[in-house]
């Protein structure tokens, strides 16, 4: 069965998959700033983006209205900080 995941760390971002890349990529940069890591940070950051964006495309032609739904409440990478504190 194949359904819409909106329970535990979904409740609280649409991508948090590619936050937790994001972080790892800024950790390896923090450990190892050279010019590579410097290079390529952005680089894979936009990628995820775009990534991010062509899945939620897909999800909302799979989905329709329920991830229409959920998207407006939910958002795409930064917690709301209220939902975090349990206000």
């Amino acid at each position: 069965v194949h359904e819409l995941a909106t329970q535990g760390v979904y409740s609280y971002v649409r991508h948090p998959q590619y936050i937790g890349f994001i972080l790892v990529m800024f950790g390896f940069l923090l450990q190892w700033p050279t010019i590579l890591t410097l290079a390529m940070f952005p680089v894979l950051v936009v990628m995820y983006l775009r990534l991010a964006r062509t899945e939620e495309r897909e999800a909302l032609a799979e989905f329709g209205d329920a991830y229409r739904r959920y998207a407006k409440t939910v958002p795409p990478f930064v917690p709301h900080l209220a939902r975090l504190l349990g206000a």
